[in-house]
C-alpha cells in the first residue's frame, strides 16, 4: 500500500465545500474520491489539509491518500488531470512518507481574503472578490487585526458551537492595498468553522467606523458569536498556503 500527497487548486464557486456530504456529491473531496476510486479500481479516501466552506477557493490545497497500485506518479497525475473538471486543478502528485497526513501533519495555513474596495467595476475577477464600495479605514483595520494575534479562544469568531477547544494561534494578520483591492492575509496553526470570514466581517465593521480597534479584546473575552461582526461572503476567500515541517511551504509565492 503506497501513500500519496496530492496538491490541488480549485475554484469553489459551484461546490458545496471541500468535505464530502451524504446529501450531495457536489463537493471537492467527493469528486476526487470518486475519480480516484474509478481510476485505481479500489476505494480511495482523501484527507485534506483544511475543510474549505461552500464557495471558498484554494490556491494550494494538500490532500493525502493510500492506494495499492504500481502506477507511477507522473502517469497517475496525467490521468487525474485528464478527467478532472476545469475548475479543479491537480498541481502535483508525489509519494509521501507512511506517517504523512495532510491535516494532522500540517503546521500552519494561510488564508487570503480579497475585497474590491472601489466604485470601478472589476468584471474579470468578480467571482473571486467581495465588492464593497464603502471607503474603509485600513489603518484602523490593521490595528484591530493586531489585537487578534497570539493564542486565544476564538469562540466569538466561530460559526458553530464547538465541542472541542476553540483555542487557536493567529500568527500573522496583514492588511494591504493593491490599487482598488484590499487584501487581508491571516496565518495560523488552525482555523475554526467560518473563522476567517467572521474575522474579516468584524474588521470591515471597524473599517466602516462601526466598531473601534480596541473592541477586539472584549469580543475575544466574550466567547460569544453574536459579539463579533457579520460573516463575509465566501467568494472572496482563498486557501493560499499550507506549511509542513522542515520549512516545506505548499503554494509559496515566488
Amino acid at each position: 500500500m503506497r501513500h500519496f500527497k496530492l496538491t490541488l487548486c480549485y475554484d469553489g464557486s459551484r461546490y458545496r465545500g471541500w468535505q464530502k456530504q451524504s446529501s450531495t456529491d457536489n463537493t471537492i473531496q467527493g469528486k476526487l474520491e470518486a475519480l480516484l476510486s474509478r481510476l485505481l479500481e479500489q476505494p480511495v479516501e482523501l484527507s485534506g489539509s483544511g475543510r474549505t466552506d461552500a464557495g471558498v477557493h484554494a490556491r494550494a490545497q494538500v490532500c493525502s491518500f493510500r492506494a495499492d497500485t504500481d502506477m507511477d506518479c507522473k502517469a497517475l497525475l496525467a490521468l487525474i488531470r485528464r478527467f478532472l473538471p476545469e475548475d479543479i486543478g491537480a498541481l502535483a502528485l508525489e509519494e509521501a512518507p507512511q506517517r504523512f497526513h495532510a491535516r494532522l501533519s500540517c503546521r500552519e495555513k494561510t488564508y487570503v481574503y480579497r475585497i474590491w474596495n472601489s466604485g470601478e467595476p472589476n468584471v474579470f475577477e468578480r467571482n473571486y472578490l467581495y465588492r464593497l464600495e464603502t471607503p474603509l479605514d485600513t489603518e484602523a483595520m490593521s490595528r484591530a487585526a493586531r489585537q487578534l494575534l497570539g493564542r486565544h479562544d476564538f469562540s466569538s469568531f466561530c460559526g458553530m458551537k464547538m465541542k472541542k477547544s476553540a483555542v487557536r494561534e493567529l500568527r500573522e494578520a496583514e492588511i494591504s492595498r493593491i490599487g482598488g483591492e484590499l487584501r487581508i492575509r491571516l496565518t495560523g496553526d488552525g482555523f475554526l468553522y467560518n473563522m476567517v470570514r467572521i474575522i474579516v466581517g468584524t474588521l470591515i465593521e471597524v473599517g466602516r467606523g462601526e466598531r473601534k480597534p480596541e473592541d477586539m479584546e472584549a469580543i475575544l473575552d466574550a466567547r460569544s458569536r453574536p459579539k463579533a461582526g457579520f460573516t463575509a461572503p465566501a467568494k472572496g476567500l482563498i486557501l493560499w498556503e499550507v506549511r509542513y515541517s522542515q520549512g516545506e511551504v505548499i503554494g509559496k509565492s515566488e
